[in-house]
């Protein structure tokens, strides 16, 4: 090999050391600027207002105490950690503060996934599958504790399909990133399903004399990883904690993010599958028994719950990299990009790319103010609720959050485990029109005093004909009735 093209493979790989750094970088910009975006699920209000309720007592929720209709009925936080980090970043620099971290848990989700990618496949294809991801997992970016635990999702399956290649067990150290994601969010469950499969895939290919010794290293792991998910406040209740959402049955299709893919029209997520179909026949790509059934349980996933197609995008190319890099290999880095020199340059060049991105973020958030999205935040009807002083109020689901984080007690909001599958159920039906004869049964039930309705829903319609109920208020987002003594029901002109 000649002094030149060394030279020239040493600088590449320099380069190449930066790459997910900027992209990166590239992607929290651009989610910085377009931060609002971010903040349009209600659900993020309850999130900060639990995280704030766990910093000022230094103590964790054990029972509900936000709603009138299940105070006192036991609930465990799953997102503590992230909860408290949404808390305190809101606390210090206002919505801002939700935006900035949830745009560095995007960046970090990108970076460390380039990077893992980069050992296998050319930097320009771990690039393109990066923003590919990010393209399919756009409707699922928001400030909440999912994004938090995204980059740790990508880590932890990420080292275990490389310990797989390898043919060899994952390393222990590995298991406080299980501990971290069972913090931090529900989702670690999927971190410790996916054990199984992967430790097929090293184990198929190991030599025969040792296939059952790197099994048993694989159980001994994936049981440490059961224990190290328990490592929270709650220990094993965490699981069950969980675990709980994938019980509600029929209202998980009435959750948006638990609604199955659609596909009635052409979306991002249709061409991605269609995609890869097509790429698998055009290049002959052949995979093994354990990764074709992770590709597969991937995909029912993505399938199933709407919520699942970002780990879909950013697990599937991770599963699929070692055979694409076996496709199209690589020439070998030299050995010269290791010394200390090109150590420093790399060094030197992510301290820019990070400051230069801070300083973008002090400069953006100097003159431009983030703000929730006002369809789901009914300000003037809830100012208006505060001056009358009802005792319990019939609220939409997804106005719970905003109630929660003014400090009035709920009816129902986005915590859909602790109320259950029948109560949310009847809900929706009362509200939303499918059984419109259990509205005045509910509002008799829980002796309601004035209700907080979506604007443009069938539930307002349905009590401006209910006798004893009068229509006080209404606004582009939201409608107010209260209990009229005499009886009427009439309704109250648009503001």
């Amino acid at each position: 090999m000649s002094l030149s093209f060394a030279n020239s493979i040493a600088v590449q790989s320099r380069a190449r050391a930066l790459v997910p750094l900027c992209v990166g970088a590239g992607a929290y910009l651009f989610y910085l600027f377009v931060g609002d975006t971010l903040l349009s699920d209600s659900d993020s209000f309850w999130q900060i207002k639990i995280g704030q309720w766990i910093l000022d007592h230094g103590a964790m929720p054990t029972t509900d105490f936000y709603s009138f209709t299940r105070t006192g009925a036991p609930w465990i936080s799953t997102s503590w950690l992230s909860q408290v980090l949404f808390a305190y970043s809101h606390a210090q620099w206002d919505w801002a503060g939700p935006v900035i971290i949830t745009a560095i848990g995007i960046a970090l989700t990108v970076a460390i996934f380039v990077y893992l990618l980069d050992a296998q496949i050319e930097a320009p294809r771990a690039v393109l599958f990066a923003m590919l991801a990010l393209v399919l997992s756009i409707h699922h970016v928001l400030a909440r504790p999912h994004i938090l635990a995204l980059p740790v999702m990508v880590a932890w399956v990420g080292l275990l399909m490389a310990a797989a290649d390898r043919r060899s067990a994952p390393s222990w150290y590995w298991l406080p990133l299980m501990a971290l994601w069972a913090n931090l969010h529900g989702g670690f469950v999927l971190g410790l399903a996916l054990i199984g499969p992967i430790s097929l895939e090293a184990v198929e290919h190991a030599e025969k004399g040792r296939r059952l010794q790197l099994f048993l290293r694989w159980v001994l792991f994936g049981i440490a990883a059961l224990i190290a998910s328990c490592c929270t406040p709650y220990g094993w209740r965490t699981l069950q904690g969980a675990t709980n959402i994938l019980g509600l049955g029929e209202l998980l299709s009435l959750i948006f993010e638990w609604m199955p893919a659609n596909f009635a029209t052409f979306n991002a997520f249709e061409g991605a599958l269609l995609g890869l179909i097509a790429f698998g026949y055009y290049r002959g790509l052949v995979l093994s028994a354990p990764r074709i059934f992770l590709i597969l349980f991937l995909t029912w996933s993505a399938l199933t719950h709407v919520r699942s197609i970002e780990a879909f995008a950013f697990l599937v190319p991770l599963v699929l990299a070692k055979p694409l890099g076996q496709m199209s290999p690589r020439p070998t880095d030299a050995t010269g990009a290791d010394r200390w020199p090109a150590r420093y340059v790399t060094i030197t060049g992510a301290l820019m790319i990070v400051a230069a991105s801070w300083t973008s973020t002090v400069l953006y958030m100097g003159h431009h103010r983030f703000t929730f999205t006002m369809n789901q935040t009914p300000a003037a009807a809830v100012d208006l609720l505060e001056k009358l002083k009802p005792q319990r109020i019939f609220n939409a689901y997804q106005f719970g959050g905003y109630l929660i984080s003014r400090d009035i007690p709920v009816f129902v909001d986005g915590r859909a485990e602790l109320y259950g599958e029948k109560f949310v159920m009847d809900f929706f039906k009362a509200t939303e029109g499918k059984k419109p004869e259990m509205l005045p049964r509910l509002l008799d039930e829980y002796k309601i005093d004035a209700t907080l309705l979506v604007a443009d829903a069938p539930g307002p319609q349905v009590l401006d004909q209910l006798k004893g109920w009068k229509r006080i208020y209404t606004d582009d987002i939201a409608v107010i009735h209260v209990r009229d003594p005499a009886g009427n029901a009439t309704a109250a002109p648009s503001k």
